[in-house]
């Protein structure tokens, strides 16, 4: 049995806590969007990438040729306090900026066009082990007053919304929607 040996590993002083550093942007999103319907807060859903079927193997129940029928436009939509919410989930790799390769043409088209309509769009970007809101406001500004082809990140710690990591759920981004869109409400 070794108890309490086989814990030793657990109790080291050299154990380093990597949180959710295993759970990608994506999950942490979904798990708070399953917490927000749960509490009757909002309702935002990750958007299917609409896809056309080639062949299915119907004996083992699987498809087994596609192809993407349209380009996505953002990740996730829905309603929060009677506003339409369209925003894009995005992890950058380097830890000193933010590829603006990651976004494509057509979804500055649509961040464009949604906020055209009065929308609340913006950006939910993993950078550095952090979680920050980039409004989709300055996401455009910023394009169009800079050449660089990446966001550095102390772009992110200037003018950037921190989304603290908390405990349920993991990844509250409507604690920092609230803080922007609706400060004054």
């Amino acid at each position: 049995m070794n108890y309490p040996f086989a814990c030793k590993e657990k109790y080291s002083k050299n154990v380093v806590d990597y949180r959710n550093r295993g759970m990608d942007l994506e999950t942490l999103i979904n798990s708070a969007n399953e917490y927000y319907i749960e509490e009757d807060k909002a309702i935002i859903y990750k958007k299917p990438t609409p896809i056309g079927i080639l062949h299915v193997d119907y004996k083992q129940n699987r498809i087994k040729d596609a192809y993407f029928k349209d380009k996505s436009t953002f990740d996730y939509n829905g309603v929060y306090r009677g506003r339409y919410l369209d925003f894009e989930a995005k992890e950058s790799h380097v830890k000193t900026s933010f590829p603006l390769g990651n976004i494509h043409e057509h979804q500055i088209l649509h961040l464009r066009r949604i906020l055209r309509h009065g929308a609340i769009s913006f950006l939910i970007v993993s950078i550095h082990d952090e979680y920050y809101l980039l409004k989709g406001e300055d996401l455009l500004d910023f394009i169009e007053n800079n050449t660089r082809k990446s966001i550095p990140y102390g772009y992110f710690k200037e003018k950037c919304y921190k989304i603290e990591e908390r405990i349920r759920p993991t990844l509250d981004y409507l604690r920092v929607v609230d803080e922007v869109y609706f400060k004054g409400e």
